[in-house]
């Protein structure tokens, strides 16, 4: 026992009550305190840990109560065997001599062999994280989500979602995102047009699954983004390149022949180039011409930073052919997962029915969370402060990047929370990320948005939603510094003069 809880972290934000209970379950369940064993009195217990006896005594009165242990009067506490009741025994199985599976061979989809966007898990870490779709903790309204999660948890709202709603939504939820949502981007849409996925991508496969066969071709933003790119390459080989300039899509002959067209129209992923209102409605004239269905993604779409939003591509449609996919996570937070595709009844109906074979719904305590947030206001509140914060990193990073990066282009962009960069030619983005992150600076190499392999390389992405705004410019100075010293290695290895360069 003393060599099992010597353990105990002063500095984590865990209570040592927590994390004393913690370690007595796991040491029960595990078997490494015998059944019938007697535990320490909670004041020899306290003494040796150097923590209050009402600590020790509360977590001994806690696992009574869910029956680990059994207090004797006078005697102490007792490990219960009953709780070990019900486990299978340990059993040694000896090597199988015969010919194990060839798992290669068996997969009939191999979605780690696909070019993937790939983030640090220690991020955080990092001086200068220009990532892109992670929240700032100092934005995030905690005390208002807690109240809305402490709702979610009273009885009566337990005893609403706590059963199985096989292939139904929160109903509240779906009033939010009918009512408070979709006007933001001049969306009507009935209670049956509206289903809610598990994130934005979830909603992009049950699509690809429902429209798109192996003969079947999807028109995509090249650059574009990655994740949707992967997601149609499961049902179909016939991605056709779609080209992007600083207005977004190029409306061109290639969207002939789709069947699909994915877009991203009010801030284009990654380049965050804005589609003009003639060309959203050239757009719906070609799908109706060329009779294709558009698949709208409307990531980011609140966060404008000139002028008011465009309405969504949605909005405009009189003929049922846009499909409106949208996420809360770039507004409150990526963890939590909860997004919702808006289309017409006939699809949501065979939408919901694929949802139920694959999760049935998402966690109806989250849609539940969700919809109280909406409900009481929080989220306009919240995209009232991230609007003002973002638009003040923009202008920072905006102004920073003209001075300290002048030998690259930057994509203009009227909203987003992130800028595209294009280096010169010589320019190696992956290098490149490579020395940022020596430096303590975290960047995006832009090669994974391209559909041609081998991709370009001289690209790269810097977000700034995860970083204040005091230290945009510093992060920015020495990454045009690591830029320069880099262009001018490559031009002294083949006898030019890097542009901008001196």
């Amino acid at each position: 026992m003393r060599d099992l809880l010597f353990h105990l972290h002063r500095d984590s934000r865990t209570s040592l009550q927590t994390q004393l209970r913690e370690l007595l379950v796991s040491a029960i369940l595990q078997g490494q305190i015998p059944v019938g064993s007697a535990l320490p009195s909670s004041r020899k217990l306290a003494e040796t840990l150097d923590v209050a006896r009402n600590t020790v005594a509360l977590a001994y009165q806690e696992l009574v109560a869910d029956g680990f242990l059994i207090a004797h009067e006078r005697r102490g506490y007792f490990i219960n065997g009953e709780i070990l009741g019900g486990r299978a025994p340990a059993v040694t199985v000896a090597r199988a001599q015969a010919a194990m599976p060839d798992w290669a061979q068996r997969f009939k989809l191999r979605p780690t062999s696909q070019r993937n966007i790939v983030k640090p898990r220690d991020w955080q870490s990092y001086r200068y994280p220009f990532i892109y779709g992670q929240i700032d903790p100092a934005l995030f309204p905690i005390s208002d989500w807690r109240e809305c999660s402490r709702q979610a948890l009273s009885v009566e709202a337990v005893n609403d979602w706590a059963f199985d709603h096989f292939t139904e939504d929160d109903p509240l939820l779906i009033e939010q995102i009918r009512t408070r949502l979709l006007p933001r981007r001049g969306v009507r849409a009935a209670d049956d047009e509206i289903l809610v996925t598990v994130g934005a991508q979830h909603a992009l496969y049950l699509l690809a699954a429902l429209l798109v066969g192996r003969d079947s071709t999807v028109g995509i933003e090249d650059p574009g983004y990655a994740d949707a790119r992967n997601i149609f390459l499961l049902q179909t080989e016939k991605l056709r390149r779609l080209g992007v300039d600083g207005h977004g899509l190029v409306i061109d002959g290639r969207l002939a022949g789709c069947d699909c067209v994915y877009v991203t129209p009010s801030h284009q992923f990654p380049t965050t180039a804005h589609l003009s209102l003639e060309r959203r409605q050239d757009l719906l004239r070609r799908a109706a011409a060329d009779d294709f269905i558009v698949i709208e993604d409307d990531y980011e779409s609140e966060i404008n930073h000139v002028g008011p939003p465009t309405p969504a591509l949605k909005s405009l449609d009189g003929s049922d052919r846009v499909v409106f996919v949208a996420s809360l996570s770039k507004t409150l937070a990526p963890g939590l997962r909860l997004g919702y595709m808006v289309g017409p009844a006939e699809l949501i109906r065979e939408a919901r029915a694929l949802r139920r074979l694959m999760l049935r719904h998402p966690p109806a305590n989250n849609q539940r969370t969700v919809a109280l947030f909406l409900a009481l206001g929080h989220h306009d509140s919240l995209m009232r402060r991230l609007s003002h914060a973002f638009r003040e990193r923009w202008q920072v990073m905006g102004a920073a990047l003209a001075h300290h990066l002048p030998q690259c282009k930057v994509w203009s962009s009227i909203g987003g929370t992130a800028y595209w960069i294009e280096g010169p030619p010589p320019l190696d983005s992956r290098e490149t990320e490579r020395r940022a992150a020596g430096a303590g600076i975290l960047i995006e190499p832009g090669d994974v948005y391209f559909l041609a392999n081998p991709p370009p390389r001289h690209a790269f992405r810097l977000g700034f939603s995860s970083i204040p705004a005091d230290r945009i410019e510093p992060g920015l100075q020495k990454l045009g510094d690591i830029i320069a010293a880099q262009l001018k290695e490559s031009a002294a290895a083949s006898g030019r003069h890097p542009a901008g360069v001196i």
